[in-house]
């Protein structure tokens, strides 16, 4: 298997494409979505809001999968750099709203894991034709059918939102718009330097 460099994927891009991934970038994506993970797991793993408690051991955790591809990418030559701004805001962020809402961050977990099986899954299909042909990354795969995983989390959202007070549920919903310009700015880490 071999990588395409970034002139390659360059003649390799129609007429019909809108975007074109970019290697260096990929990684950014990569390494910054492992950050993001990992912060929200460790929350849910760690953190002792009774909140969190029914978010362990989900099987949507991401943090081992990206793990994986970062040291097979490191094991084809390239270079895997640190995290970058994007990462950093949304994990800094991610821990202070853990700390003062449970409602609010359990927005961001839900949008998190939802937005990475739906529209990530096409992103990184995008990906793998345009620079990684046939190799599949662990970070779109799933041990077992994550639409009904995510069913199951939704399950759960529901009945502990029955629990929250109207503010609660009102600071919650706010945070669907914010937990998405966070991801807009990692994505876009693709095909922008």
């Amino acid at each position: 298997m071999r990588i395409r460099d970034d002139k390659a994927a360059s003649e390799a891009k129609s007429d019909e494409d809108t975007w074109q991934p970019d290697l260096e970038g990929f990684l950014k994506y990569l390494v910054d979505s492992k950050l993001v993970f990992e912060t929200v797991e460790q929350i849910i793993n760690d953190w002792n809001d009774p909140a969190y408690i029914h978010f362990r051991k989900g099987r949507l955790e991401r943090t081992e999968s990206l793990m994986k591809d970062l040291e097979w990418f490191k094991k084809q030559g390239c270079t895997i750099p640190e995290p970058s701004p994007p990462g950093k805001r949304y994990s800094t962020y991610l821990k202070k709203l853990a700390e003062s809402s449970a409602p609010s961050f359990l927005c961001h977990y839900y949008n998190l894991y939802f937005a990475h099986a739906t529209g990530g899954v096409g992103i990184g299909q995008k990906v793998k034709q345009k620079l990684l042909g046939d190799r599949e990354l662990e970070f779109y795969s799933w041990d077992g059918d994550v639409q009904l995983l995510l069913k199951d989390v939704r399950d759960v959202l529901n009945k502990l939102g029955m629990q929250w007070t109207r503010d609660e549920k009102n600071k919650c919903l706010k945070e669907a718009a914010k937990s998405f310009r966070f991801m807009g700015q990692i994505v876009r880490l693709i095909v922008l330097l």
